[in-house]
C-alpha cells in the first residue's frame, strides 16, 4: 500500500502521496496542493524542496556518501579517468572499451574552435576574469552551431552538441588563461588525452616543447572526477531551469557557469588560498590563526574546513588528500603558503576542537593547494571547477530534456503594497 501524508488546512484534510527513491529517500509530493487547497509551500533557498527526480547522483551528507550512477566516488577516482566518468554520467553506464575509444576520439576531433572565437577572445581585455570569458564563449557556440537551438534535436544531433561542448570548453578555458597573461594561445593536440591536452594548452609556449607530468595528469583527472556532479546545487539547478525553457545546451551551461562564478558557490578553493596568503602576510603564525578560529567572539573562520552538505566528512577530501601529498612530493614545491596549509591540516586532524565539530579539511581545501602547486593561478580555480562540473551539467540537462520536464516556474508569497490608486505627479508629496 502506497504511503500517504496528510495535511490539514482550514479544517480540511488533504492526502499527499509519498515518493520513495531507490536509496530510500522520501519526499511528500505537493505538486497538486495548490490546485486542491489554494495553498503553496514556502522554502527559501529550496533547501528542503525536490525540484526533480534524478537518476544521476546520490548524495547523503550525514553518512558522507557520493555515488555517480550507483558507483562510489572513491572507486571512480581510483580506477577511472575523467572522460570515462563523463560518459558514465551522461549516458548512464560505464562504457565498453570500444565505446570509450569512440567517445574519446570524437572529443579529440572537436577540440579545435572556430577562428572567429579567437577573434572574440581578442576583444576581451587582459583584465577580464576568465569565468566571464568562459561563460561568454560557451554561450557564443550557439551562433556557430545554430542547429543546437532546435528544441526537438534528434539523439544524434544532441550527442554532437555534447561532444562539441566537452571538447571545446577545455580549449576555451585554457585560452581564457592565456588571454589573462597576454600570451599567445596554444592549439590543441589530438595525440594527447583530455587532461594532458588541457595542461599543454595552459602551460606550453610556441617557442619550446612542453612535457606533461604524468603525476599532474593523474591529480587533475581525480580533481575533475570529484567535481563532476554534486546533485541539485545552485549551478546545476540553473542549468536545468534554463534548459526547461528549451534553452540550448550551450546557453544552459553558460548560465550554469555564471551561477558557479558566484563566490558563495564556486569560489571556496580560491578563498582557501586567499586565507593562506593573508596568514603568510601576517607573519605566517598558523597557531595564532587557529586560536582565532576557535574564539567564538572572533569573526575569523577557516576556509576549506567542514561542509554545508556533508555533516560528518567530505568523502572527496579523503581521496584528494592522498593525491595532494603525492603531487607536492613529486613537484618538490617550496612555497610558504603551502607549508601553512599543511600546518592547518595537521591542527584540524588532531585538535579536539575541530574533531568534535567535524571541521575536517574538505575537497576545496585540498583542490586549492593542488591547483596552486600545479601553477594554476587563483582566478582560474573556478574555471577548473566548471571544467570538472561540465559532465554533470550536461547529464542533468539531457535527463531533463529526455524526461520532457515542464518549464520551471517557482511560486512566491507576495509581501508588497495592497491595491492603491495612481497619484498624479502634482499631488505627490
Amino acid at each position: 500500500m502506497a504511503e500517504i501524508a496528510e495535511i490539514i488546512l482550514d479544517g480540511k484534510s488533504y492526502q499527499l502521496p509519498v515518493i520513495t527513491g531507490t536509496e530510500n529517500e522520501k519526499a511528500v509530493d505537493i505538486s497538486k496542493l495548490r490546485d486542491q487547497s489554494g495553498y503553496i509551500t514556502i522554502d527559501p533557498g529550496y533547501k528542503n524542496t525536490g525540484a526533480t527526480q534524478s537518476a544521476i547522483t546520490f548524495l547523503d551528507g550525514e553518512l558522507g556518501i557520493l555515488n555517480y550512477r550507483g558507483y562510489p566516488i572513491d572507486q571512480l577516482a581510483e580506477k577511472s579517468n575523467f572522460i570515462e566518468v563523463a560518459y558514465l554520467l551522461i549516458y548512464g553506464s560505464l562504457p565498453t572499451a570500444t565505446e570509450l575509444e569512440e567517445f574519446s576520439t570524437k572529443i579529440k576531433m572537436h577540440t579545435l574552435v572556430h577562428e572567429d572565437i579567437r577573434k572574440i577572445l581578442d576583444g576581451f581585455p587582459s583584465t577580464a576574469h576568465p569565468m566571464g570569458i568562459l561563460s561568454s564563449l560557451a554561450g557564443s557556440l550557439t551562433a556557430f552551431y545554430p542547429e543546437s537551438l532546435n528544441p526537438n534535436q534528434t539523439e544524434e544531433e544532441m550527442n554532437l552538441s555534447i561532444i562539441r561542448l566537452i571538447a571545446k570548453l577545455s580549449t576555451i578555458a585554457a585560452w581564457s588563461y592565456k588571454n589573462s597573461i597576454g600570451h599567445p594561445v596554444i592549439y590543441p593536440k589530438n595525440n594527447l588525452d583530455y587532461c594532458s591536452n588541457f595542461l599543454h594548452m595552459m602551460f606550453a609556449y610556441p617557442t619550446e616543447e612542453y612535457k606533461v607530468n604524468p603525476v599532474v595528469v593523474d591529480a587533475l583527472n581525480k580533481l575533475l572526477i570529484l567535481h563532476a556532479d554534486h546533485e541539485q546545487n545552485c549551478s546545476t539547478s540553473t542549468v536545468r531551469l534554463v534548459g526547461s525553457a528549451n534553452g540550448s545546451l550551450y546557453s544552459s551551461v553558460s548560465a550554469g557557469i555564471c551561477a558557479l562564478w558566484g563566490p558563495l558557490h564556486g569560489g571556496a578553493n580560491q578563498e582557501v588560498i586567499e586565507m593562506l596568503e593573508a596568514i603568510k602576510a601576517d607573519g605566517g603564525d598558523s597557531k595564532k590563526w587557529i586560536e582565532k578560529a576557535k574564539d567564538k567572539n572572533d569573526p575569523f573562520r577557516l576556509m576549506g574546513f567542514g561542509h554545508r552538505v556533508y555533516k560528518n566528512f567530505d568523502p572527496r577530501a579523503k581521496i584528494i588528500k592522498a593525491a595532494c601529498d603525492t603531487i607536492l612530493a613529486d613537484l618538490g614545491v617550496v612555497d610558504p603558503v603551502l607549508n601553512i596549509a599543511k600546518e592547518l591540516e595537521e591542527a584540524a586532524l588532531t585538535d579536539p576542537y575541530f574533531i568534535d565539530r567535524k571541521l575536517y579539511p574538505n575537497v576545496d581545501f585540498y583542490s586549492g593547494i593542488i591547483y596552486r602547486a600545479m601553477g594554476i593561478p587563483t582566478e582560474m580555480f573556478t574555471v577548473m571547477f566548471a571544467l570538472g562540473r561540465l559532465p554533470g551539467w550536461i547529464a542533468q540537462w539531457k535527463e531533463m530534456r529526455t524526461n520532457k520536464e515542464p518549464i520551471g516556474r517557482p511560486r512566491q508569497i507576495y509581501t508588497g503594497e495592497t491595491v492603491r490608486d495612481y497619484i498624479p505627479m502634482a499631488e505627490r508629496k
